[in-house]
C-alpha cells in the first residue's frame, strides 16, 4: 500500500483596505504580511516529500504557492476546481450587521443559509474540491502534494470528508490564513485529516481572515 499526503493550504493575507468580500474578483494580491506568511509555509513544508504543486487560478493563491513550489524545485500547476466559492456579495462589505447585509434589497438573497442561496451550493463546492484533491493525490502517489485554495472551499472539503453537515457558522471555521489542512491516504482511501497553523491562528470573523 502507498501512503500519500495532500497538503491543502489557504492563501496568505490579502491587501484589502476597503475590507470587501473579494471572492473571485481580479486584482486582489497578497499584502506584505501575506507574502511573509507564504515564506513561513514554504519553510514549514521544506522537509516534506512534495512532488506536485497546484493552486487556484486567483492571484493570491498563485503568489502563495510560488515559494512553496520553488523550495521543492517544482513548476506549480493551476486547477480551476480550487477556486474561491462563487458569491453574489463580491465587492461589497459583508461584516455581520454591516454593509450589504443591512440593505433590505439584499435580504431575498439570504432566504436559505443551508444551500446557501447567496452563492455556490455547498455540495457542488465539496464535489469540485474533492475532484481537485484526488487529482493531486494521483499526481503525487506515494509522496506528497500541495494545493493552495481558499477558506470556504477548504473548510467545506474538510467537513465533507469528515462526514459532517456542510452548512455551518462561518465564525467557527478552523482555516486560518496560511493554514495547512493535510489529507492522508492509504492507496486511494482517505484515512486521516490533520491541521496546522504555521503562522498562528487568525480571526475567522474578520473579512478575508
Amino acid at each position: 500500500m502507498s501512503k500519500t499526503i495532500v497538503h491543502v493550504v489557504r492563501h496568505g493575507e490579502v491587501h484589502n483596505p476597503d475590507k470587501v468580500l473579494y471572492g473571485r474578483l481580479p486584482g486582489f494580491t497578497l499584502s506584505d504580511r501575506g507574502q511573509q506568511q507564504a515564506l513561513v509555509v514554504a519553510e514549514y513544508l521544506r522537509g516534506a516529500d512534495i512532488v506536485y504543486a497546484v493552486s487556484s487560478p486567483l492571484e493570491r493563491a498563485r503568489q502563495t504557492i510560488a515559494p512553496i513550489a520553488a523550495s521543492h524545485r517544482l513548476d506549480p500547476e493551476v486547477d480551476d476546481r480550487l477556486i474561491e466559492a462563487a458569491n453574489m456579495f463580491e465587492g461589497k462589505r459583508v461584516a455581520v450587521g454591516d454593509g450589504a447585509l443591512r440593505d433590505p434589497r439584499n435580504w431575498p438573497l439570504l432566504y436559505d443559509p443551508f444551500k446557501p442561496s447567496w452563492g455556490e451550493p455547498y455540495i457542488e463546492l465539496a464535489h469540485r474540491m474533492l475532484g481537485g484533491l484526488y487529482r493531486a493525490r494521483a499526481a503525487a502517489d506515494g509522496h506528497e502534494a500541495v494545493c493552495v485554495s481558499h477558506q470556504l472551499p477548504i473548510w467545506t472539503l474538510r467537513r465533507f470528508c469528515e462526514g459532517k453537515r456542510l452548512w455551518h457558522d462561518p465564525r467557527r471555521r478552523q482555516c486560518s490564513l496560511a493554514s495547512i489542512t493535510s489529507f492522508e491516504f492509504s492507496d486511494e482511501e482517505l484515512v486521516g485529516v490533520r491541521y496546522a497553523d504555521p503562522v498562528g491562528a487568525t480571526n475567522a470573523r474578520a473579512t478575508g481572515a
